[in-house]
């Protein structure tokens, strides 16, 4: 049996994944563990010694330990892999079918179009600004005294959402703190906000002369509130593009690393 790990290191979240890798891989184990203020190498080491425990093994019994995202703070890793050929990966595992991949982490954006073989074979990303990123969604959360997790469903109840005018996070930030001293909503200020993260991404889409269907992955990939903002924006464009995505779909890097921790593995021993 061939066992493989893949950690996927993000700024707010590490993925790890167990998998048994043959002809049908099949996922084993999984984690998704929030950092918040823990030493990120530690929280890596539980998590590995968490899902071999689960299943009996030990770390002697794993032919490939791979990273992705920050992966140098992965110290027991055998090889590291790029996060789009391993976001590409994920999502062919749970959507063969998958032409595009739409990755929204915590720190930027990017579209990645995939052959047939998970295969990268062009991408753009975001800028530097944060604007279009996980953490800027998450900071002003915050500052609006909000689970991150209800922001989503709380978006669908907008009726008249506002979006902030300026272009930069922290022009963003400001306006958003008038629209509070405006009285405005909570729930239109989110719509705002997820229609001008949408308007980034769907932007990156349109760039990229994307194809159907389009899987989200990342850690907004399960926010409900812009998964509509980004089907609503591609419907104003008549971009006719699916867009799709499951509760898996933060789990692709890491699952896509372990896929071809596998592959790499048995490619070294036919050498």
């Amino acid at each position: 049996m061939i066992y493989t790990i893949g950690i996927d290191v993000g700024s707010s979240f590490i993925k790890t994944i167990l998998m048994s890798y043959g002809e049908t891989p099949i996922i084993l184990e999984k984690i998704n563990d929030k950092i918040h203020k823990r030493n990120p190498s530690t929280v890596i080491e539980h998590a590995m010694d968490t899902v071999l425990e689960k299943q009996g093994l030990k770390y002697e019994d794993v032919s490939y330990v791979a990273s992705t995202g920050e992966g140098e703070l992965v110290k027991r890793k055998k090889g590291h892999f790029y996060g789009m050929t391993t976001h590409a990966k994920g999502a062919h595992y749970y959507f063969p079918e998958v032409s595009t991949v739409l990755d929204m982490g915590s720190l930027f954006c990017r579209a990645i179009k995939v052959g047939r073989d998970a295969r990268v074979l062009k991408y753009t990303m975001t800028g530097q600004c944060a604007s279009g990123s996980g953490q800027f969604l998450e900071n002003i959360t915050r500052y609006l005294g909000l689970n991150l997790s209800d922001v989503g469903t709380l978006s669908l109840k907008s009726k008249h959402p506002e979006r902030p005018s300026g272009v930069c996070a922290v022009l963003a930030e400001t306006d958003v703190i008038n629209m509070v001293s405006r009285g405005v909503k909570i729930e239109d200020i989110i719509k705002g906000i997820h229609l001008t993260i949408a308007n980034r991404v769907v932007r990156l889409l349109s760039r990229l002369k994307a194809e159907s269907p389009v899987v989200l992955t990342g850690g907004m990939a399960l926010n409900l509130g812009l998964v509509a903002a980004i089907k609503e924006t591609i419907d104003v464009r008549n971009m006719n593009l699916e867009v799709i995505t499951n509760e898996y779909s933060p789990l692709a890097g890491a699952v896509g690393a372990a896929l071809w921790g596998g592959y790499r593995y048995l490619k070294l021993a036919e050498a």
